[in-house]
């Protein structure tokens, strides 16, 4: 059964640690509002010109998915994998998230994605990972410094495999991200969206799944000693 929307909102924050307290910034009921804009249109892949990529590894099964995202196969046996993940962004809605994602894919800033962790997995909602600095919720940063505004949120969390910005609270994303799994629109208004796993790419949706598979639904990760990883990243 589908996991209420309350339970599921505390899990698509990051955290920020003070001296004496680490305390996690929830999506309050005071900012449960209908997004500025509404979801009136798709992205024309005319006019996305940025792609990027994960190779990403994984102690755990494999999930194979057809075309349209359906899972066709599972592979239960506890394995090590790999597998790239491909994505398109929505640069000509979103163009600063899509650079700051595109930047913390190929590195060219000195730092970004290859070698973090998906650190947080919640099955039939999202994976979440960027945090390359800490690990654990708690850091990352953005190509403009430590945090950015929201962009806009002319985009919605209206089907699965949608790339989105996690964040604690309004105007603080840096580089940690989600990727859905299910229609989350209960996070529109809040949290930025700004690409997608590339349509119809079987390896990519199926390692989206397998990874999903790996999650508890506490947000934990099944196997501690090999969490699903991005062994590397970088876009065109």
């Amino acid at each position: 059964m589908f996991r209420s929307n309350n339970l599921l909102r505390t899990f698509l924050t990051t955290t920020t640690t003070t001296t004496t307290t680490t305390t996690t910034t929830a999506l309050r009921a005071s900012r449960l509002h209908q997004p500025t804009f509404t979801r009136s249109f798709h992205p024309s892949p005319a006019n996305m010109t940025i792609s990027a990529y994960f190779d990403v590894t994984w102690t755990g099964p494999k999930i194979d998915v057809d075309a349209s995202g359906k899972v066709t196969n599972i592979d239960k046996s506890d394995a090590e994998r790999r597998a790239r993940i491909n994505f398109d962004l929505f640069d000509d809605v979103v163009p600063k998230t899509a650079e700051n994602f595109r930047a913390l894919c190929t590195g060219e800033k000195g730092f970004g994605y290859a070698g973090s962790k998906f650190h947080r997995v919640i099955p039939d909602f999202m994976l979440q990972g960027g945090d390359f600095t800490r690990g654990n919720g708690t850091g990352g940063k953005s190509i403009y410094g430590e945090k950015f505004a929201d962009e806009n949120f002319k985009l919605t969390h209206n089907k699965p495999f949608l790339l989105s910005m996690a964040n604690a609270g309004p105007n603080t994303n840096g580089s940690q991200f989600f990727i859905t799994t299910v229609v989350t629109s209960w996070l529109d208004g809040r949290h930025v969206v700004f690409g997608q796993v590339k349509e119809g790419d079987t390896e990519a949706m199926g390692a989206v799944k397998s990874i999903e598979a790996c999650g508890t639904s506490s947000g934990g990760i099944k196997n501690k000693n090999s969490p699903p990883t991005i062994v590397g990243a970088g876009a065109s």
